[in-house]
């Protein structure tokens, strides 16, 4: 029976494109003996469900885009067409909004596991740095696409930002200029805005994530204890604490997509502005150039980092100052060779370019920083040992600190801007450099646990 069936395998339609494109090989190496860690938890959920948001938002924006007019005098009716008249295209708009707003959860909860369960350790930095980069892409997309609909918030949000860029010495003013495509958001910024959300963007997602799937398929997943399965094997060559993820983690992922769904169709169906957070009411109102809201703030997704922008204020510089000059100083003590000499020059030209330089820049530096310092992960964490299972308790302390520090600027960044809101905000900002920058320090201190040689499982 097995003989003819793959005697039909191989004669068949399958066997007829097996010789022209590896399609069952394809399918073997990446699901069905693709061999992952038997001890995944909660936590490995988000993988697959920030797959299927991507799908999500791909295929509803095919659909929008059928119907949407990306002209400064058509977009906001267009919009209001396909919420009104087009059917079933308000639930398609709402799909498309909560999508956006659910996929940078999912991102968000997927990067955290991967820094309580060292996942951008040896020898996975180059998986890490795929998602990073890909996290960096869905930031632009994110902000290319808010301006489309045309509504107050989109317009003077897109103009902020953008004006963000002509505090940059020398080139800045000519590049917001040519990122606007004119002086003021207008349809020829709205039809630049559109090619890069629905195009360029995407594309360049879809390439990354292949890539980061690719490569972590090449070095294997992580798992909670932080063991490398593939160092023990069977006589097959098959990892002793390894499955295969089709059909085990498919029907555990199937069940982390059901739960997903009933929560993203509870969001749709009854919430879904999410009480101002994934739908501004300013954003209802048509964009009037003459008319700035009262309060101008992005989507929540990207409040932390505006926090941290907003913090940047003239004092705040020179806390900063005063920060670059002690590690220079640090850094010199530690230099050996041609360093010495080349690391005080450095920091009195970086030192001399900042007092120079206005405060607004240094907030676009410290904003762009916060993001690029996720990148450098793999190199900053020293620790000898990968999940925080098995590091010290201060180490867990600080990991919750800097959480903590992250969701009170997230905090911040909805809220109007106060004396007290700047103070709490800078010091969260430095919270949140003074964890990677110390990372090098503090990550191999401490009594650490042995890790097991095995991975630990309870079936269930």
């Amino acid at each position: 029976m097995a003989t003819a069936e793959k005697e039909v395998e191989t004669t068949g339609l399958v066997g007829w494109i097996d010789r022209r494109f590896p399609m069952t090989s394809t399918w073997k190496k990446h699901v069905s003996e693709y061999y992952a860690p038997k001890n995944f938890n909660f936590w490995y959920f988000f993988g697959s469900l920030a797959l299927l948001v991507l799908v999500n938002q791909i295929v509803t924006g095919i659909f929008l885009t059928m119907n949407y007019k990306p002209d400064a005098t058509l977009a906001f009716a267009s919009v209001e067409y396909i919420m009104r008249e087009v059917p079933w295209g308000w639930l398609i708009r709402y799909m498309h909004s909560t999508g956006a707003s659910m996929f940078f959860v999912v991102v968000y909860l997927h990067m955290f596991r991967g820094l309580m369960y060292g996942s951008y350790r040896k020898p996975r930095e180059l998986v890490w740095v795929f998602g990073c980069a890909i996290f960096l892409c869905l930031m632009a997309e994110a902000f290319f696409g808010y301006l489309l609909p045309w509504g107050q918030m989109s317009f003077w949000g897109a103009q902020v930002i953008v004006n963000l860029f002509s505090a940059i010495p020398f080139i800045g003013p000519d590049l917001s200029l040519w990122i606007r495509g004119d002086y003021v958001v207008s349809d020829v910024t709205l039809n630049r805005f559109f090619a890069f959300h629905v195009i360029a963007i995407p594309l360049v997602l879809i390439g990354l994530v292949v890539a980061h799937l690719v490569a972590l398929h090449e070095v294997g997943s992580n798992n909670p204890d932080g063991i490398e399965i593939k160092a023990k094997k069977d006589a097959n060559g098959i990892p002793l604490d390894g499955i295969p993820f089709h059909p085990y983690y498919s029907v555990h992922d199937f069940m982390g997509v059901c739960v997903f769904l009933l929560i993203f169709a509870a969001i749709i169906f009854f919430a879904p502005e999410m009480g101002g957070y994934f739908l501004e009411a300013n954003n209802f109102v048509p964009a009037n150039p003459l008319q700035t809201p009262p309060e101008i703030a992005p989507v929540w997704y990207f409040t932390a980092f505006y926090a941290m922008l907003r913090a940047t204020t003239d004092p705040f510089k020179i806390v900063l100052m005063i920060v670059i000059a002690a590690l220079a100083l640090l850094a010199l003590v530690r230099a050996r060779g041609k360093w010495r000499l080349g690391l005080p020059v450095l920091a009195v030209l970086v030192l001399i370019f900042m007092a120079l330089t206005e405060s607004k820049f240094w907030g676009v530096v410290v904003m762009g920083t916060a993001v690029v310092s996720l990148f450098f992960l793999p190199w900053l964490d020293r620790s000898p040992v990968k999940s925080i299972r098995y590091r010290p308790l201060f180490h867990k302390v600080f990991y919750a600190i800097f959480v903590f520090a992250f969701l009170m600027l997230g905090f911040l960044g909805t809220r109007p801007p106060s004396p007290a809101a700047t103070l709490i905000a800078q010091i969260c900002a430095l919270i949140y450099f003074a964890f990677f920058l110390g990372m090098p320090f503090w990550t191999p201190r401490g009594k650490f646990k042995t890790p097991p040689e095995r991975v630990h499982y309870k079936p269930h």
